[in-house]
């Protein structure tokens, strides 16, 4: 049985470990062709061996989704190496190092968070959507967060919720925007997943058990999880489905 992306091309920028490395290997699973971004080149070349050792077909790029020139120059080696790009998981992203209040929020980390998190995004779209254009078709998922619907204090802190609330709402704006030209945007909220980027968060045993205090599932989420979702939103089963914040995330902002 063919897999629900087979023969597509697709790309992942944060795709050296975590919820990107997990999308790359599924949407391989699935029988997309890959090209894995990230900054890691160690873990990105990893995802890529992990691919390749099962038969799969994946690149990898080095790229820093804050450079305009280094994105431009990472979609144009996607379809210098495959001819096309179907899927694009944008999903590259940064938290803060650490969680201070607003008012107390140093003015350099907020830039480096945003620049990642919110502009990475959208150079990436920038740079996707020509292409898809002229394909006359793609489809898009960039991960956003629970973060991006809600606020977040003593677990997150403010330039992250902003940057992904920025996240859903340039997602929702583009996908209006190209709907009736074959391009569909969406966006995955994840809730609390155990990640590398995570691990030390959840290593404070405080704020861990205010975590699962909040979670409906009483456990927090894997990588794999919002890889599934990540994949069927760039199928041809997601094919009425656009503008779309997806929620993976054990109920927490159902509450």
């Amino acid at each position: 049985m063919a897999g629900h992306v087979e023969g597509k091309v697709a790309l992942v920028t944060g795709g050296a470990s975590g919820i990107g490395r997990a999308t790359a290997l599924t949407f391989a699973r699935e029988g997309a062709k890959l090209v894995v971004a990230d900054m890691n080149e160690d873990g990105g070349q990893q995802t890529v061996h992990m691919i390749t050792e099962n038969g799969g077909e994946a690149i990898f790029v080095q790229v820093d989704v804050t450079s305009a020139s280094a994105v431009e120059a990472f979609i144009s080696k996607t379809v210098e190496t495959y001819g096309r790009l179907d899927c694009a998981h944008n999903n590259a992203g940064v938290i803060q190092r650490a969680y201070p209040p607003t008012a107390e929020f140093p003015e350099d980390e907020w830039h480096r968070v945003l620049a990642v998190n919110l502009t990475g995004v959208w150079l990436c779209m920038k740079y996707e959507i020509p292409q898809m254009l002229q394909q006359g078709r793609g489809a898009i998922v960039n991960t956003a967060s629970v973060a991006g619907l809600v606020g977040l204090p003593y677990v997150s802190a403010s330039a992250y919720v902003a940057s992904k609330h920025g996240v859903v709402g340039l997602t929702k704006t583009a996908a209006l925007e190209y709907a009736q030209q074959g391009i569909r945007v969406n966006c995955v909220c994840p809730g609390y997943i155990q990640t590398p980027m995570t691990a030390a968060m959840m290593q404070d045993p405080a704020r861990m058990a205010r975590i699962i205090a909040r979670e409906p599932m009483g456990r927090v989420g894997t990588p794999e999880e919002i890889a599934e979702a990540v994949v069927w939103l760039c199928s041809d089963a997601a094919s009425f489905v656009t503008g779309h914040t997806m929620t993976v995330d054990g109920g927490y902002v159902a509450q």
